[in-house]
């Protein structure tokens, strides 16, 4: 268990807001991200538990073609069940022994009518806690913040949380906003999918929390899932790092008084000097993290 204690920005609002709004306006489209129908999102779950959502998606259509609800699945002989896992290519036979056993469950312990919270659904066969929250999330808007793999990387990454499941959840539950488990959920794993991958595509994928990223201002992307980046110590990360945390305490600076700032052997003529600190505050402008006045010789952030 960590010491370490992450804080997020104080305008939580805007952070919210921000990737809302960035995944409404454009988002990967999986036809199950267009139900509400708790069936044909647990099958969906099931279905993308390491296998890639891509190749999920002529499944999950066959699967609900053959069985399209919850009493056809529990009616059907397992061996039918299982066998259409194997021809499918969807990893591990015993979901779909699972799956058939929740149908089951469903019909013969509710009514046939899904329950709606976490610890309900985690009731259902080879329904874990992360199962149980993504139905409850996308079916009934009712769950708990995600925290998966992607979860964890956006977080470590952005708001520089320690690697500490405990941590993760507490940052997770703080940062989704009250009732919107639906959107908030699908949005945070989007990101996690799509902008802030192993490999970051932080710009190409208009990343909406790049005014608050740890990981974009120092430029250093390591992630729990991600290996330790070689020689951070002296490298242009670093320096990038170290230009933006100067000038968080300074309205603005001249390069010959933010140099000694970045590194104690800055001379203005000399190898790291003027010309070696305005490059890295052109790359710094270019990313829309300062603003640079080459002609003047002084950099500020930009708020």
């Amino acid at each position: 268990m960590t010491d370490e204690v992450a804080s997020l920005p104080d305008d939580v609002d805007a952070v919210q807001q921000a990737l809302i709004e960035w995944y409404e306006a454009d988002h990967r489209e999986f036809p199950w991200r267009r139900t509400d129908d708790a069936y044909e999102i647990l099958v969906s779950e099931v279905m993308s538990q390491q296998t890639q959502l891509g190749r999920v998606v002529d499944a999950w259509h066959s699967f609900l073609d053959r069985w399209p609800t919850v009493h056809d699945l529990a009616a059907a002989d397992r061996a039918d069940v299982v066998g259409f896992w194997t021809d499918h290519s969807l990893g591990y036979n015993n979901r779909a022994k699972y799956l058939h056993e929740a149908a089951g469950q469903v019909v013969s312990e509710y009514d046939g009518e899904f329950p709606e919270t976490p610890s309900e659904l985690s009731e259902l066969m080879g329904v874990g806690p992360y199962t149980a929250n993504a139905v409850a999330s996308f079916a009934f808007n009712d769950g708990d913040a995600v925290v998966d793999t992607n979860v964890k990387r956006v977080l470590y990454r952005a708001f520089d949380v320690p690697d500490d499941d405990g941590e993760f959840e507490r940052v997770a539950a703080d940062l989704m906003p009250d009732g919107e488990s639906r959107v908030w959920n699908n949005a945070i794993m989007e990101l996690g999918g799509v902008a802030c991958e192993k490999t970051p595509a932080c710009d190409e994928a208009d990343c909406p929390w790049r005014e608050w990223c740890h990981a974009y201002e120092t430029g250093d992307f390591t992630a729990p899932d991600v290996p330790t980046q070689p020689s951070f110590e002296g490298s242009r990360r670093q320096f990038r790092g170290r230009i933006v945390s100067a000038l968080k305490d300074n309205e603005e600076l001249a390069l010959d008084t933010l140099g000694p700032k970045v590194r104690v052997d800055y001379v203005p003529d000399g190898e790291y000097g003027r010309e070696w600190l305005a490059g890295i505050c052109s790359d710094l402008a270019d990313d829309g993290l300062v603003a640079f006045d080459a002609d003047a010789g002084r950099v500020r952030l930009r708020r």
